[in-house]
């Protein structure tokens, strides 16, 4: 470890937000677009996926297929966030995306179950990696008092891409425009295309100023600096005298024991933080999200074919959420907005969940519903990814983001389906209510963990939410 001066991210943070930044939102952000997309797309395509003209794939083989995406996500964000903070931000998200490129472009070319799998594995791998390296390359780079809007509005714009899907769903998978051998194909490779443009754009992007210091690479770092204030803002001399130069920690890449005992004794409450919101919005989603369609069917006798038409107001109050009330993050703060957004979605899930029971929904009111009470959870859900991003050092940033990932959707992600799946499976809406209050006493849990370690992060420059500042004074 060695130490150095610098005011390198207190330049960054001082910027105005302006076109340049909009530019990384845009070349970073598709990965949620990507995966809304992804697994929409799968689920759209799972019933056409058993037919004899396509893969002829047993229902049994079409799960393995989505258990697999998952399984590849899970270790997808292990192996590439630590690539990410050990190699840099810049290279892991290229290699990253085109990892998911190659993946799901094989993927329509795929002609058996085993391959199938496989190249959903890899997929998965490419997203999952996505998460880790991009959540933490776009917090270092977007100034301080914008941060937990942008974040929350990218984690948010997943939902753009599951409208997307459901659309391209539609018109793909409609028998009389396209056959079914090739729509399934189509839509795979729809993903890839969207996938090379983006990495088109992301090679002008530079590497992160900050995880260039934690390197001691010091004269690189400024150079980018002063690129970023040269696009963003034309003359530096406009912002007025520089920040004052202060000392920071140059540790390079660190170990899997420095790694410990950060997570587990220095930032434990906020570990237990990041696992409870983690846990609690991937187990929710997972169980609604994934049997969406089956509750449609099964007890508003809603046609599978019409299914897609119910899921955009869905993706409206899913992706409007966290556009909305993203602002108050950072203007209220981040303790008050998380604790309210994950207790109020809770009770609005457990309200929803009390009036279907009671037979009070239609398939339309049932949307609506949903929608209202994921206007407020698709908030909460970002601000966990938010959460493990900016409340742990630099040199495990993109590490903490992948097993925080992991551990909730790993948990949350496997469980809840099935859980869920099973309750709709016996017919009982009483039974499927115990699913909702599940869900809903998480959301609660998580909301009481949020108002005892939320830390009040709001506006506060990253070196100084991990105590990275050895000096504050000029």
């Amino acid at each position: 470890m060695t130490t150095l001066r610098t005011n390198l991210p207190a330049r960054l943070d001082r910027l105005p937000f302006g076109r340049w930044h909009w530019r990384v939102v845009v070349a970073l952000g598709i990965t949620w677009i990507l995966d809304g997309l992804e697994v929409t797309i799968v689920g759209a395509v799972a019933s056409v996926l058993t037919k004899a003209d396509t893969l002829a794939l047993t229902d049994t083989q079409v799960g393995f297929a989505a258990s697999a995406y998952l399984a590849g996500a899970i270790g997808g964000a292990l192996v590439f966030g630590r690539l990410s903070d050990r190699y840099g931000r810049k290279r892991l998200f290229l290699v990253t995306l085109g990892v998911y490129l190659v993946a799901t472009l094989l993927t329509a070319c795929t002609t058996g179950p085993w391959s199938f799998a496989l190249m959903r594995a890899l997929t998965g791998a490419g997203i999952g990696g996505e998460y880790a390296a991009i959540n933490s390359a776009i917090d270092e780079l977007l100034p301080a008092r914008v941060r937990g809007h942008a974040d929350l509005a990218i984690n948010g714009s997943y939902w753009l891409g599951a409208a997307l899907g459901a659309l391209l769903s539609i018109v793909l998978l409609d028998e009389r425009l396209i056959p079914p051998a090739l729509g399934w194909r189509l839509a795979f490779s729809l993903g890839a295309v969207l996938g090379l443009a983006i990495i088109l754009i992301r090679r002008h992007l530079p590497e992160s100023p900050r995880w260039l210091i934690l390197h001691g690479r010091v004269a690189e770092a400024e150079a980018i600096v002063s690129a970023i204030e040269r696009a963003v803002i034309g003359d530096p001399a406009r912002l007025g005298p520089p920040p004052p130069a202060v000392e920071m920690r140059a540790l390079g890449t660190v170990g899997y024991g420095h790694i410990a005992r950060v997570l587990l004794s220095r930032f434990r409450t906020r570990s237990y933080l990041g696992v409870t919101l983690m846990f609690a919005q991937a187990f929710a989603y997972n169980a609604i999200f994934f049997t969406y369609a089956l509750v449609l069917t099964r007890f508003h006798g809603v046609p599978p074919s019409h299914a897609g038409w119910y899921l955009l107001p869905f993706a409206a109050g899913n992706f409007l959420g966290p556009l909305l009330l993203g602002r108050l993050f950072d203007v209220v703060g981040r303790r008050p907005m998380i604790t309210l957004c994950y207790g109020t979605s809770g009770v609005l899930l457990a309200a929803t969940g009390w009036a279907f029971q009671a037979g009070l929904l239609t398939a339309t009111t049932q949307t609506l519903a949903w929608s209202a009470c994921f206007f407020v959870a698709s908030a909460a859900a970002s601000s966990a990814y938010l959460t493990v991003s900016e409340l742990f050092p630099v040199e495990l940033r993109a590490t903490a983001i992948a097993l925080f990932f992991a551990v909730g959707t790993g948990a949350g992600g496997v469980l809840a389906p099935t859980y869920f799946a099973h309750l709709v499976e016996s017919g009982s809406a009483a039974r499927v209510f115990v699913g909702y209050l599940t869900g809903a006493a998480l959301m609660g849990l998580a909301a009481l963990a949020a108002w005892a370690w939320a830390v009040p992060a709001e506006r506060r420059s990253l070196e100084a939410l991990n105590d990275e500042l050895l000096d504050r004074a000029p």
